[in-house]
């Protein structure tokens, strides 16, 4: 017969506290699986909602184009801005010119491009982690997690968030370039600097059919982080989509971004894209012109709009997020349902 060896106070309230954490997490994806942000935000149950975000916006001239286009003649809805960028200066002119653009601030902390680079808003002096010998951000999230520290990546992020606030651009929201500002080392200076500012982060902690592969380990994390981020009052996400179309023939695309659209469960889905208008400068940059101007083709396909119009899909807003989740914390919120909007 085995003996229990007895067990500690302190083992005791370890074991107790790791159950209890067990716990948490599978109500809290319990939960994300039965109710859907969208309905938490007002949105009848079934219902898909989509943000069509662009991405890199203020990269390059040819980007601001793509972005322009994609949002004006096409379905997209939102998108951020890389400050670091030499070409902010002109999206943001546009900006101050149309200013119901939903438009956030992507937190750029790399700079990926061979013979295009940019440096850090705050300096190297304030941010020597951020930079590589040559004064630039690390080409890799790789590099960044194994040199800077999250008091710097914390300081580099507000460096960028105050210049846009002097350039007059209002952020909508906050993301992060190459998802650098997800890595566990650093989420959390992410979510702190905008919950304290008011400013919706992009955070997923719904059913994430798409993101959750991604995700793998950290979804207990992602999720207990979302949570955070809804209790502080501002909004969540179900689900994103980061590569929407893989296929090189554009028809064969557009019938995966229908096939998407199609099988996407209900709730709110983000789905990236990458738009520029193709000239033989950006190929200078990056080699990835043909995929942004196919994505940028995609957006402003009448096939496409006509898709989501007959599939009652809703577009949205980052802008309409952040309204809905401050009247689903006041008595008005029985008049969300009334006041919902289609974008496109």
């Amino acid at each position: 017969m085995l003996l229990k060896q007895p067990v500690s106070p302190k083992d005791s309230l370890r074991r107790t506290g790791l159950l209890l954490f067990m716990i948490l997490t599978r109500l809290a994806v319990t939960q994300a699986e039965e109710i859907t942000y969208a309905e938490r935000l007002g949105w009848p149950p079934g219902t898909k909602v989509v943000i069509f975000h662009v991405d890199d916006a203020g990269m390059s001239h040819n980007s601001n184009m793509g972005t322009i286009k994609a949002v004006e003649e096409g379905i997209a809805t939102s998108l951020s801005i890389m400050m670091p960028c030499s070409w902010v200066p002109e999206y943001a002119a546009y900006l101050k010119a149309h200013p119901h653009i939903d438009a956030g601030v992507h937190l750029t902390l790399t700079s990926e491009w061979k013979n295009y680079r940019w440096g850090p808003i705050a300096g190297k002096p304030a941010v020597p982690g951020l930079t590589d010998t040559d004064g630039y951000l690390w080409h890799n999230v790789s590099d960044v997690v194994a040199h800077a520290t999250a008091d710097e990546v914390e300081t580099e992020i507000r460096a960028q968030i105050d210049k846009a606030l002097s350039m007059g651009i209002v952020p909508t929201h906050l993301d992060a370039h190459m998802g650098t500002c997800f890595h566990p080392q650093f989420i959390d200076r992410y979510v702190k600097v905008g919950i304290e500012k008011k400013i919706p982060v992009l955070i997923f902690g719904g059913h994430m059919q798409h993101i959750g592969n991604e995700a793998g380990p950290l979804r207990a994390l992602v999720l207990s982080i979302a949570q955070r981020v809804w209790q502080a009052g501002l909004p969540v996400i179900d689900d994103l989509v980061t590569k929407p179309t893989r296929a090189k023939d554009y028809e064969q695309r557009k019938a995966e971004l229908i096939k998407l659209l199609r099988e996407m469960k209900p709730g709110i889905t983000q789905i990236i894209v990458h738009c520029t208008v193709q000239t033989e400068v950006f190929s200078h940059i990056s080699g990835s012109g043909p995929n942004r101007e196919a994505e940028l083709r995609l957006m402003t396909d009448p096939d496409i709009k006509a898709f989501i119009e007959s599939e009652g899909i809703v577009l949205t807003t980052w802008r309409e997020l952040k309204k809905r989740r401050a009247l689903t914390q006041t008595p008005s919120s029985v008049a969300l349902n009334d006041n919902s909007s289609n974008h496109k």
